[in-house]
This record gives C-alpha cells, sequence and structure tokens, in this order.
C-alpha cells in the first residue's frame, strides 16, 4: 500500500472525514489528502439548525475529530482549498492556487449547497441560507427577542430554524408556496401536524404564497409576497432546499444525473473514482431505485463504505434512508423510501393529536416508510417491516397493542 500514490477525498464534511478514519481502521498505510473548501475541520450539520440556534449545545460538540485528530493519524487535511479541476487521464487534481494532486483512488464527497432566491433584495444583509457553520453562527446572532423573523420555505430546514427562533423569542413568519409544511415529503395528514405544531407556538403561515422581493437599503427590512403583503424582517432565512455540488465531476465527465451516478457500491462511471454524501445519486439493491439522500446519516455510513470500495472490499451500500428532526416538544425519526406517488394509504397506529404515535406509508400493504414521533427504539423494527417487502395486515399495524416485531415475516 505505501508504493501506491495518495488516495484523495475531496470534499471535508462528515462523509470525506469518516471515509478518511475508515481507510486508517482499514489499514491503509498510504498517504490520505482531504480537501475542503472551508476554514473548519470537518463537522457534523445537524446541530447548525438544532442545538446550536437553540445554545443548548457547544459549538466545539460539532466536528467530527479533535483538532489533533488528523495529523496523529497521518491525515493531510487542507481546509480553506477549492479542488478547481480533475484531470481522469493523468489522475490528478488541481486546486486553486494551480498545485497538482496525484491521486490512485478519488472519492469526491463535495456535498451540495442551499439553493438561492434569483430576486430583488436577496443580496441584502440578514438575507441567510443555513448550510455552513458560519450560517448557523450568523443567524444565531440575530435571533434576539422580539426580532422580526421570516423564513422561505416550509421544508425540514426552515422549521428546524422555526423552531429555535420562537424557542428564542423571535416572532417567525413562514412563507410557503405549497398548502402545508412538508407537503410533498408527508401528504397532508401528516404535514397538518406539523403546520399544527408550529401554529401552536405562534409561528404564522402564508401558504400558496410566494417572495417577490426583500426590501432595504443596506439590510433587509421587509419582505414582499406576490400577492402584494409586506412582512417586516429582521432576518431573512432562505430553505428553499439544496442542490448538489457536480460541478467538478461534470467538467471530468463523470455521468450524471440528480448529482453523480454510483453503483451500489458507490463507484462512479470511472472505476478510480467514487461517490459519496449528499452528492451520491446511488442505485439501492433493495429499494430496486436510484436514491439521493442529503441527511445525516448518509454521509455518516456512505463515507466509510466508499472507503471500502477503495481498498477493494466487497460493498453493497443498501442502508435504509433514515433521518430525524426535533421541534419543540416533538422528537421524530423517520425510516424508508416513499416519494410522492409510490404509497397508496398511510396507516397511524396512535392518535395524531396525542403527540405520540407512528405513520407508516404503505403499498398494497406492505410498509414502504416508517415515522416515529415520540415513540423511541422503533427504527429496527420499522426498517425490518421496510426489508421484508412482505404485506402485512394493516389494522394490526395500526393496533398499538400489537408488537411490530410480531408483523415481520407475517404473509
Amino acid at each position: 500500500m505505501t508504493q501506491q500514490r495518495p488516495f484523495v477525498i475531496v470534499g471535508a464534511g462528515l462523509a470525506g472525514a469518516r471515509a478518511a478514519q475508515t481507510l486508517r481502521e482499514e489499514g491503509f498505510d498510504g498517504r490520505i489528502v482531504l480537501f475542503g473548501e472551508e476554514t473548519e475541520r470537518p463537522y457534523e450539520r445537524p446541530a447548525l439548525s438544532k442545538g446550536l440556534l437553540l445554545r443548548t449545545s457547544e459549538r466545539d460538540s460539532v466536528f467530527v475529530h479533535d483538532a489533533g485528530w488528523y495529523a496523529d493519524h497521518d491525515v493531510d487535511l487542507r481546509t480553506d482549498t477549492r479542488v478547481t479541476a480533475l484531470d481522469r487521464r493523468s489522475r490528478q487534481v488541481t486546486v486553486a492556487d494551480g498545485q497538482r494532486f496525484h491521486y490512485d483512488r478519488l472519492l469526491l464527497a463535495t456535498g451540495s449547497r442551499a439553493r438561492n432566491l434569483p430576486i430583488p433584495g436577496a443580496h441584502l444583509d440578514g438575507v441567510l441560507r443555513l448550510r455552513t457553520l458560519a450560517d448557523s453562527d450568523r443567524i444565531s446572532e440575530a435571533l434576539v427577542d422580539e426580532a422580526n423573523v421570516v423564513i422561505v420555505g416550509a421544508g425540514w430546514i426552515g422549521l428546524e430554524v422555526a423552531a429555535a427562533a420562537r424557542t428564542r423569542g423571535a416572532a417567525v413568519t413562514v412563507v410557503e408556496t405549497a398548502d402545508l409544511p412538508l407537503q410533498s415529503v408527508l401528504g397532508d395528514q401528516l404535514a397538518t401536524v406539523f403546520a399544527d405544531l408550529h401554529r401552536a407556538h405562534g409561528v404564522t403561515f402564508h401558504f400558496g404564497a410566494q417572495v417577490h422581493e426583500f426590501h432595504g437599503s443596506n439590510r433587509v427590512s421587509a419582505v414582499l409576497l406576490a400577492d402584494g403583503t409586506v412582512l417586516p424582517a429582521d432576518l431573512v432565512v432562505i430553505g428553499v432546499g439544496v442542490q448538489p455540488n457536480t460541478e467538478l465531476a461534470e467538467q471530468a465527465g463523470l455521468a450524471i444525473g440528480n448529482g453523480v451516478l454510483v453503483d451500489d457500491t458507490l463507484r462512479t462511471s470511472d472505476p478510480d473514482i467514487w461517490a459519496a454524501g449528499d452528492l451520491a445519486n446511488a442505485h439501492h439493491p433493495m429499494l430496486g431505485t436510484r436514491v439521493r439522500v442529503e441527511h445525516w446519516a448518509n454521509a455518516l455510513h456512505s463515507g466509510p463504505a466508499a472507503a471500502r470500495g477503495m481498498l477493494g472490499q466487497a460493498v453493497s451500500y443498501d442502508r435504509l434512508p433514515y433521518f430525524y428532526t426535533d421541534q419543540y416538544e416533538l422528537g421524530m425519526e423517520y425510516t424508508g423510501h416513499a416519494p410522492p406517488g409510490s404509497y397508496d394509504r398511510v396507516v397511524v397506529r396512535g392518535e395524531l393529536t396525542s403527540g405520540e404515535f407512528i405513520a407508516f406509508w404503505t403499498a398494497q400493504g406492505r410498509v414502504l416508510a416508517g415515522m416515529n414521533v415520540n415513540v423511541w427504539e422503533v427504527t429496527g423494527p420499522i426498517g425490518q417491516l421496510i426489508r421484508s417487502r412482505q404485506p402485512v395486515d394493516l389494522d394490526r399495524l395500526a393496533d398499538p397493542t400489537v408488537a411490530l416485531d410480531s408483523l415481520i415475516g407475517q404473509e
């Protein structure tokens, strides 16, 4: 191994850092170079919209490794370094200052970036997006008592920021083009749960609404909606989704399609290049379709899987998509994959109004996904129900007195 050219990882987020860690744990003793565009060493993102905004988590808690870990494990971490070109023929990457680095195996973990709104006033101070640790710092500083906060987009990030802002004492208005928050993700019945939750905590929603422009001289002072409504704003947070950072892969001629296309080993169309994290649009061997997952758990597990593939180990990345959220008193975990149009019924175990329930998205009696709200230690059985791919008795599935384990493998 020591005679090989280095393994290069482009992207120093959670996926990249965990890949470097796995390479060392698996005995790779060659050179590892880890490039990151941010000035910070690799960190995890969930706290950016949760604990850091709530000020219940310490800033240092977000980092993947202690500051000395990289040197101690002979990982050449190069922060504040942008990789500008990838030459597959010469097996080289070029960074912004012109230096070139050879690789024997390459992992792309360039992640994704927050989408902007191309409307007047988007450049004003106080119009922010939440993607980086620096973004979280700026938003947290602005969440003062009685500040007017306008959030554009009622997805997971938007709602988590709304919950933190209300908890910190800000007045919060959420603007969303759909009729409910998370409508395309959860469907109307479950989306209503989140709308009601936030209304109960004083959040104002404008559904079916579009932002026309942001007003202010140097700093934002108001948000103008397309219907003429003017919303006072001391802070605006845009949460309208992310887009994968595919530019480097595109420039190199790798296969692209809603991210970088990879097989179930996370290998790209180039046999010496892998992709992991938000960037990877992977064939899922169990689901039988391509899935690109933007959540923490995917970065946590796909980075190590790609690293093992780079070492020539047998890999089939088939983890079920998983994510979680914490908003006010609601804690939730979601396991599985149930995009719009894939399910024919949502089965609820418990009462939606009780604050403790499990919802299952099903198709022809098979469980595609499950969401447990304030009900814990059930992600294992939910995952087993999904993996069984067998129809279950939906009446028993809805019955809280029936153990989930007893439904697994039921014909």
